[in-house]
């Protein structure tokens, strides 16, 4: 049991690097609150020192009077959505097959995790030119070889090839953090129920999926966290055009067309309050099974 000499000993130790996270949180936290009730053009020549007009909450207004607000955020939810419902369903799928025993397992596996470690540049603009490019992409060939039209897939479904691109890049962590998952359950589980007579479908149903419960929901937490701020794909393939212009990409945009830095602010303390109230409501369905 720790005496109070030695939890003031561990306090005091880490208080430098709480100190250190506070200030790399707290610093551009507050900046950002500082600039978003200015008018900064520095883009423009003003300098820092007489550049800053103060506006009140003119940028906030500006912000989110814009008729893009509303569709960026409702782009941004879906796209979300979207990769958390295919990260999921294909992780937990790929986690059982990954959790049997066949030849070569090991080498699968590192194919299969492989996919995460590549840059979203990357492998945004492999999937723009190799796979879905309506004239020489492998998808348009494939299209041909069936009889089919090519598919313009980043116009005629931008939204569909977004959340596609970046399912792809975050499936791997999906996958390897439910095949943990698995494989912390106790087969005599398995082996009493499969005794009993019970199919593959109610084992999986009653009690494989029950025990991946938590590992569901902190996939769910984490990527959420970064989904939020996807814009290297949407950059690279459609440019925020034909509907995915989530509202990081919109912060992006305002900032570049307006070349004010006050406004771009605002923009970020919108997106900080989404990105808050959608943690909020995922940490009570995380507490919640982490209760039971």
């Amino acid at each position: 049991m720790a005496t109070q000499h030695s939890r003031s000993a561990a306090r005091l130790m880490m208080a430098p690097a709480v100190v250190l996270l506070l200030g790399w949180m707290l610093v551009p936290l507050t900046l950002t609150l500082f600039f978003s009730f200015k008018k900064y053009l520095p883009m423009r020549g003003d300098s820092l020192e007489r550049g800053l007009d103060w506006v009140g909450f003119d940028n906030y207004v500006r912000f989110l009077g814009s008729s893009s607000f509303w569709p960026s955020v409702q782009a941004t939810l879906v796209i979300v959505g979207g990769v958390l419902a295919i990260t999921v369903i294909l992780g937990i799928f790929l986690a059982l097959l990954l959790d049997q025993p066949f030849w070569g397992q090991g080498i699968v596996r590192i194919l299969v995790i492989a996919p995460f470690f590549v840059m979203p540049t990357v492998s945004a603009l492999v999937w723009k030119n190799m796979f879905m490019d309506p004239i020489n992409g492998i998808l348009a060939h494939l299209w041909r070889f069936f009889g089919a039209e090519p598919v313009s897939w980043l116009s005629d479904a931008s939204v569909q090839s977004i959340i596609l691109i970046v399912s792809w890049q975050w499936l791997p962590f999906a996958t390897l953090i439910l095949l943990t998952a698995i494989q912390s359950l106790d087969s005599e589980q398995l082996e009493a129920a499969e005794m009993d007579g019970a199919p593959p479908v109610k084992r999986f149903f009653y009690i494989i999926l029950p025990h991946l419960g938590r590992a569901i929901t902190i996939v769910i937490l984490i990527q959420t966290i970064f989904l939020l701020s996807i814009f290297a794909e949407i950059f690279v393939t459609t440019g925020g055009a034909f509907g995915t212009r989530t509202l990081t990409y919109l912060i992006f945009q305002r900032v570049i067309d307006s070349q004010n830095i006050g406004l771009g602010s605002a923009g970020g303390v919108y997106a900080i309050i989404l990105a808050n109230i959608v943690a909020i409501f995922l940490m009570r369905i995380v507490g919640k099974n982490l209760d039971q």
